[in-house]
């Protein structure tokens, strides 16, 4: 049987990143694949505890350091007890975040810089990657408003400064800039149809597949 795909969206606060995963993974089931939708931090027993401990409380909570631990003890969870069986058992994995979202929120936002993220990734995750990641971009305002528009209060990230976002946005194209193999940039200030299509344009080119 062969493996799944491993498709991973990320972007700042706002992107609609939950939305487009749900809109791929009905695209990839009616051409007949099994699909799995999952999100960091998250997606299993195990994560969705320590998720709990980085999306709530006070925006000070934790600092970049201890949230980078904490994100890829979450990770470490979510790999082991779902995305890698989903794989081995040929179920296509779309995941709303995944180690870019580290990278670019305590890399870049929270200014650990990428040597001690690269670090805990090699420990934790090893050499595997996404098979396509998608960032999905557009300007800090637009996604803290629409952020705003989902629900009262908001969590610890969307509470951060305009300053945070803003490096956040820069770290995830310089992520994307250093992988281009891996990773692509969707302009995410449209609707919700037009970046799907940009999205399925992408899959079909990279993983050279056909989409209804």
């Amino acid at each position: 049987m062969a493996k799944g795909k491993f498709i991973t969206f990320e972007g700042g606060e706002g992107a609609g990143k939950s939305t487009q995963v749900g809109l791929l993974a009905a695209a990839l089931r009616g051409t007949g694949r099994r699909v799995l939708e999952t999100r960091e931090p998250g997606g299993s027993k195990g994560a969705e505890q320590i998720r709990e401990l980085l999306v709530h409380g006070e925006v000070g909570r934790w600092d970049g350091t201890t949230e980078a631990l904490l994100h890829f003890a979450a990770r470490r969870e979510h790999l082991v007890h779902t995305v890698f069986p989903a794989l081995e058992a040929g179920t296509w994995v779309l995941s709303d975040r995944f180690a870019d979202s580290t990278m670019a929120y305590q890399g870049y936002g929270h200014d650990l810089g990428p040597g001690p993220i690269e670090a805990l990734y090699a420990l934790v995750v090893g050499e595997f990657r996404p098979d396509l990641t998608l960032i999905l971009d557009l300007p800090v305002d637009q996604g803290l408003r629409r952020a705003a528009g989902r629900r009262e209060g908001g969590d610890r990230y969307e509470r951060m400064n305009g300053g945070f976002h803003e490096r956040l946005r820069q770290g995830f194209l310089e992520i994307a800039r250093g992988d281009p193999a891996r990773c692509v940039v969707i302009d995410a200030s449209g609707g919700v149809e037009q970046v799907h299509k940009a999205v399925c344009a992408k899959v079909i080119r990279h993983l050279g597949i056909d989409l209804p």
